[in-house]
């Protein structure tokens, strides 16, 4: 075992006893009731002494209105609202998005968000510093005292990028930030881009980019990590591999880099796309419990972003597919949790409401651990991550004009509501926040606290975060 593994499995075992997670895996858990023939049970909408009971409208601390339903005993505050000042002068972005903690300094975390913003019209960072200055996205880091739930020192880390979704934290706190769009040689591909105009960047976009929380830049792409619609990151601890998400419809890869430095993504790597023995097409037709034995095929031009001689924003999957890369749809949501990883599909499933998989490195087999079957019961997933306590939390971005939830599921697989968004601000005057209904924006960037006793999360329009706690121990989260 290399120095690396040494150094980066201690750190996880050590986060593991910190944060409380529970001894028998998840995937140990789901993987019996898929095999005894149980996973039926994950069909149900599950309630009371399987999650913590009925949510009722609870009031936000810092605003004092009832922005979300949440259940009894649970409290949170929101903070970092579009808009809000921070340091240097700049203001919070909007279209709040994936987030992590990435490091911890006594009772006080470190957090980094992502700002999916669109526009064209200005890096909202220092200019010297952004990668385009015409991009409008980014990334913002804060502190969090987890004592007095105060939040300070609000301040851009990433700027000059386009179109931040999601990403993942580095064993080394470091957070990896992900372009979801592709435009190169002043030609968009994107065609939600086209449709909204954006033609003012400067510099080719589709990249992974790494924000430190303690200075802003100079922001630079990571070009091994390939040129796609990067959704999100998930670093294996012991090895330094990191695994990435392609949110594309109807098809999309499952990637990762082999980095040539551990812990210095820049030094270059192999960027590689997952391929399943037994099957080419994960999409639809296969049941929960369903496994796969895979490998992996390599990308021979990671910054082919588009195919040649079109604009497809296809030409990393199309590289991999033709070597017998898997096929998935809207890759969104993936993390790791020692050497497994789990991750989201959103319209994935016989009923295109969304797939949770399992990919366990060690072994190399794939495993379909969840599929939607119903929009009451879980609607089109998103953004994950594991509980301290060995479940899993899911952001919903659904479709269908719903009030959006933040699913829980625990071990035995079955579902249930933890949160959901009321936030209805007709009638209400925030400064600079328009007074309209938001209660179907998506959810993005859960995480939980080292300690397990804060849970955060992002509300992506108006845009704002929100730190929730309760008693936690009363359920499976």
């Amino acid at each position: 075992m290399s120095d690396w593994s040494r150094l980066n499995r201690r750190r996880f075992l050590s986060a593991s006893s910190k944060i409380g997670l529970a001894s028998l895996p998840l995937s140990s858990m789901l993987l019996s009731a898929c095999s005894s023939g149980k996973s039926d049970v994950a069909l149900k909408k599950q309630s009371g002494l399987d999650g913590y009971g009925p949510l009722q409208p609870t009031r936000d601390e810092t605003t004092g209105l009832d922005l979300l339903r949440l259940p009894a005993g649970f409290r949170y505050r929101t903070f970092g609202w579009t808009g809000t000042p921070l340091q240097g002068g700049f203001f919070t972005p909007s279209a709040h998005d994936g987030m992590g903690v990435v490091r911890q300094l006594g009772r006080r975390v470190t957090l980094i968000r992502n700002h999916e913003v669109t526009h064209d019209r200005g890096a909202f960072g220092d200019p010297s510093q952004s990668y385009d200055p015409n991009g409008g996205g980014g990334c913002v880091a804060f502190e969090f005292d987890l004592d007095t739930a105060e939040v300070f020192a609000e301040r851009c880390v990433l700027s000059g990028t386009a179109i931040n979704c999601a990403g993942g934290v580095t064993p080394w706190g470091t957070w990896l930030s992900g372009e979801e769009v592709v435009f190169k040689g002043g030609n968009l591909i994107d065609a939600m881009a086209v449709k909204l105009g954006r033609t003012g960047w400067q510099r080719d976009h589709g990249f992974l980019f790494e924000a430190h929380p303690d200075r802003p830049g100079p922001a630079v792409p990571i070009p091994a990590a390939g040129m796609f619609k990067h959704e999100a990151a998930a670093v294996h601890v012991a090895s330094g591999i990191v695994y990435l998400t392609e949110d594309n419809n109807p098809e999309a890869g499952l990637y990762r880099l082999i980095p040539n430095e551990p812990g210095n993504l820049l030094a270059g790597g192999t960027l590689q796309m997952l391929r399943a023995k037994e099957r080419r097409d994960l999409r639809r037709g296969i049941a929960p419990g369903a496994q796969f034995s895979v490998d992996w095929v390599d990308i021979d031009d990671p910054t082919e972003g588009h195919s040649p001689g079109t604009y497809d924003g296809r030409g990393v999957f199309a590289q991999g597919f033709a070597k017998g890369g898997a096929q998935f749809t809207r890759g969104e949501g993936i993390v790791a949790h020692g050497d497994q990883l789990w991750f989201t599909c959103t319209n994935g499933g016989d009923f295109e409401r969304g797939q949770i998989f399992m990919l366990d490195v060690n072994t190399s087999r794939l495993t379909l651990i969840f599929e939607a079957r119903s929009q009451d019961q879980l609607d089109m997933p998103d953004n994950l991550i594991v509980s301290p306590q060995g479940g899993l939390v899911i952001c919903e971005d659904n479709d269908l004009g719903r009030a959006q939830k933040l699913v829980g599921m625990n071990q035995d697989g079955q579902v249930f509501d933890f949160c959901e968004s009321n936030v209805d601000l007709r009638g209400q005057n925030l400064p600079g926040i328009p007074a309209e209904d938001y209660r179907w924006e998506e959810w993005a960037g859960v995480c939980f606290s080292p300690d397990g006793q804060w849970m955060f999360a992002n509300v992506y329009d108006p845009g704002f975060t929100v730190a929730i706690t309760g008693p936690w121990k009363q359920g499976p989260l």
